[in-house]
């Protein structure tokens, strides 16, 4: 898949910034929370919370972006394998293309 991704203009979310730096904390502590998120989105009246990795692919999803360029702006911030981070974004982006929370943006 190649293009640039936008989030949905049509879904209610919102981030949660001070939240984001709770779970940064924590993980600093050596303390694993995969399950804590900081961007909630509403889909159909369903509340979804994504967390840390996500929401952060989330927020990077302003139309400016493809993949590969979402995978090297995150690895600037987390130390982890760079292909298994590429595989993590491409997952994550047909995961939220399939629901309609992202869309390609227009060329």
């Amino acid at each position: 898949m190649s293009g640039e991704y936008l989030r949905n203009p049509k879904l209610v979310w919102r981030d949660e910034p001070e939240r984001r730096e709770e779970i940064l904390a924590t993980l600093g502590k050596g303390v694993e929370d995969e399950e804590s998120g900081w961007v909630i989105v509403v889909d159909g009246g369903d509340i979804h919370q994504l967390n840390l990795i996500a929401g952060d692919i989330w927020m990077l999803c302003d139309g400016t972006r493809d993949e590969g360029s979402i995978a090297a702006e995150l690895i600037k911030t987390y130390d982890v394998d760079p292909t298994m981070l590429a595989v993590d974004v491409t997952s994550f982006v047909r995961d939220c293309l399939e629901k309609g929370w992202l869309i390609r943006k227009d060329t």
